[in-house]
């Protein structure tokens, strides 16, 4: 079955899109509150299709990001009651209890950290909240932590450019089943 590279036809294809920096923005907007998709899977294909837009596309989704930590924030801050259901239903309970606990060992490092980590974004916002950070170190933190990742991301991907896109092309339907494999097994495992 060709799935992925259909998938992947299309991505490039939107990364295109005179729309793109919008939704990408809208998807690092509300990733950082409670999207379960990076906006890496919009980033690396738009900086592979217009690599001397990658260092703005990065600072694009880091203000972004940035912003929607904001209203992640808000909620910890003022909703956490609210929030702590969908956190639970979510299954983002195991990260949850790691964030708080960074929180609590290293405070404000752990938003640097966050910007890096697997563990979901909106977590490390919505736990900023709830330990009641101080506002501005919290931006400013997460505002270099986020932009550092996604230039990084975008000028990887920006280096490889078209060439790379072909390259992958070529392999995606066995990365993207190798992703299915793995992920099952992980759920298989951690069940």
């Amino acid at each position: 079955m060709n799935i992925f590279g259909a998938m992947y036809d299309k991505t490039m294809q939107w990364s295109r899109h005179r729309f793109a920096v919008f939704w990408l923005c809208l998807v690092s907007f509300i990733e950082a509150i409670f999207f379960p998709v990076p906006p890496d899977v919009m980033l690396i294909p738009m900086s592979m299709a217009k690599p001397k837009d990658a260092l703005k596309l990065a600072f694009y989704t880091a203000l972004a990001s940035v912003m929607g930590g904001m209203i992640g924030y808000g909620l910890g801050y003022y909703a956490f009651d609210f929030v702590q259901g969908y956190i639970i239903k979510l299954g983002y309970q195991p990260y949850w209890d790691t964030a708080i606990s960074w929180f609590e060992k290293w405070g404000i490092l752990v938003v640097f950290v966050a910007g890096f980590s697997p563990i979901p974004y909106k977590i490390f916002t919505i736990a900023a909240g709830v330990m009641q950070m101080a506002f501005l170190p919290f931006i400013a933190t997460a505002f270099i932590s986020r932009l550092a990742r996604f230039v990084l991301v975008a000028k990887l991907a920006a280096w490889g450019g078209e060439k790379f896109a072909a390259k992958l092309r070529k392999s995606i339907e066995l990365i993207g089943w190798s992703v299915v494999v793995l992920a099952v097994m992980a759920y298989l495992i951690l069940r």
